[in-house]
């Protein structure tokens, strides 16, 4: 008998609890509000805004405002500086670093201990149930688990807190006997350097017998590319011949599927996405026949959403899961057991079905390119923009950019066309303090940019005189109100704008 079959009895139980999300959705979410509430009851926070017994969701949506991150910014920093029961009970020691905000490098998101265990460990466990329920041949515990991870620092100096990337925490904490059945080992697994971690993962992965793969799919293309290189082999099931799943998310996995099926040519290999964030993790792949997840509602996050046409309203409705339609966009709203009250986490998703809930990522509520996890919104590319024209003397009228994804090589960067009113010095110095600045403004881009192992450097395309006028007529929106989307998760427009350029 195999160890897989050993331990598939071990999760079982959890099937029949995921079974409820089709009958008791509803009743699943009210008891995690009323959890959530009743725990803060005696913190800042949950004074301040009323929480006790009885507390239904109608009085917690009256007395609780909705919140971005600058909302909470002050608060965050003081738990931060150790202060306890400031957002959430007790001090929390972890601080999930993520991309900046319109003022901020970078945000640093709460990790309560209780949100590691009701959340974000609950999310893994899940998605190990849902594909061996869909998988009974698996034998995916037979082997090992190629887990990337990033790193951390001192959180202020102040003795055990935290602050880096959410999966270094992840591995900082987690249960040791996962180390056993994981590669690589911890201190590889949380080296700051990307360059060196790549190849000692690598080097330590290739001896092993991998099962599974666990990561951001640009991030782990990167590593497989390596031992490709070190094994000489021409497919990765060379390398691993049990390799059979490969948990992806962090960025959309359209653009890599080509690029890991010509990787990994195995018939039996299987791909399921996560949907998982430094704020919490809110859906997972549960039909590989279908694309939409299963939104995750009995963990430490109470969800709500805000349509669409209302989102830049002066006070825009949320409505609790159960108020929401199929077939219509929705800015995210979390609660959570780390202290993120009623937080709008930036995120759009469509509904495809209810009981259960399942839902497609649809974009950002701002304009953005997260192509590799770099997470650049417009503010950053304004600021980057700017003092790009500050250095060169260059005056930027009008522009756009997209990613241009990974080629067979593995190189990929970020391409800006460019209409200058004044042009720079050259065009060159312009690309180079555009880019050093964005890695200045954004920290996620920075740490892409690292070495040029990830993210190469940017691509500037000059553009013609008028051409953007040229595109907004060609799409009858000259004039008016509309404008020219400055960045873009995919390349329709910018593939528009320079086939226009070439005129």
């Amino acid at each position: 008998m195999n160890l897989t079959t050993l331990i598939r009895p071990v999760f079982s139980p959890r099937c029949r609890k995921l079974d409820l999300y089709a009958t008791q959705a509803e009743a699943l979410q009210r008891a995690v509000l009323r959890r959530l509430t009743g725990k803060a009851s005696n913190t800042e926070w949950g004074r301040a805004h009323g929480y006790g017994s009885g507390l239904t969701y109608e009085d917690f949506a009256r007395q609780t405002p909705l919140n971005t991150y600058e909302e909470l910014k002050g608060l965050i920093d003081r738990m931060r500086q150790g202060e306890r029961d400031v957002l959430w009970p007790g001090r929390v020691k972890w601080y999930a670093k993520s991309s900046g905000t319109t003022n901020d490098k970078s945000k640093f998101i709460p990790v309560s201990v209780d949100g590691l265990h009701d959340t974000h460990y609950a999310g893994g466990k899940d998605a190990v149930v849902w594909y061996l329920r869909n998988n009974p041949q698996s034998r995916i515990f037979d082997g090992k688990a190629l887990i990337l991870g990033g790193s951390h620092a001192p959180n202020y100096n102040l003795p055990g807190s935290l602050v880096g990337d959410l999966s270094a925490i992840l591995i900082e904490n987690i249960n040791p006997l996962v180390n056993m059945v994981r590669v690589p080992k911890k201190a590889t697994a949380l080296l700051s350097d990307f360059e060196i971690k790549r190849d000692r993962i690598a080097r330590e992965a290739m001896r092993q017998n991998v099962t599974n793969l666990s990561g951001v799919p640009s991030w782990m293309l990167s590593v497989l590319n390596r031992v490709m290189e070190l094994s000489g082999k021409q497919h990765l099931e060379e390398v691993w011949p049990n390799l059979e799943v490969f948990f992806h998310g962090g960025v959309a996995f359209t653009p890599y599927r080509q690029q890991y099926q010509r990787l990994i040519t195995s018939p039996g290999m299987h791909y399921m996405e996560t949907y998982n964030a430094s704020e919490g993790f809110f859906g997972l792949q549960d039909d590989p026949t279908d694309a939409a997840m299963s939104l995750m509602i009995d963990y430490g996050i109470f969800y709500e959403f805000i349509p669409m046409d209302e989102f830049d309203s002066p006070e825009p409705t949320a409505v609790p899961l159960w108020g929401i339609e199929t077939g219509r966009n929705y800015a995210m709203v979390i609660t959570t057991s780390s202290g993120l009250w009623r937080y709008i986490i930036g995120d759009m998703v469509r509904f495809t079905g209810r009981d259960p809930y399942k839902f497609v990522i649809t974009g950002r509520t701002k304009s953005f390119i997260n192509a590799f996890g770099e997470e650049l919104i417009v503010d950053n590319a304004e600021k980057g923009l700017a003092e790009a024209c500050r250095k060169t003397g260059a005056e930027v009228l009008e522009y756009t950019a997209a990613p241009v994804f990974m080629d067979a090589n593995g190189k990929c960067r970020h391409q800006w066309v460019v209409e200058f009113s004044r042009e720079p010095d050259s065009l060159e110095h312009f690309a180079a303090v555009l880019d050093e600045s964005l890695q200045q403004i954004n920290s996620d881009y920075e740490a892409k940019r690292y070495k040029d192992i990830t993210l190469q450097r940017l691509e500037l395309i000059k553009g013609r005189p008028g051409i953007f006028n040229d595109w907004l007529k060609q799409k009858g929106k000259l004039g008016g109100q509309h404008k020219v989307p400055r960045l873009c998760n995919n390349r329709d427009i910018i593939e528009q704008v320079i086939a226009l350029n070439k005129l």
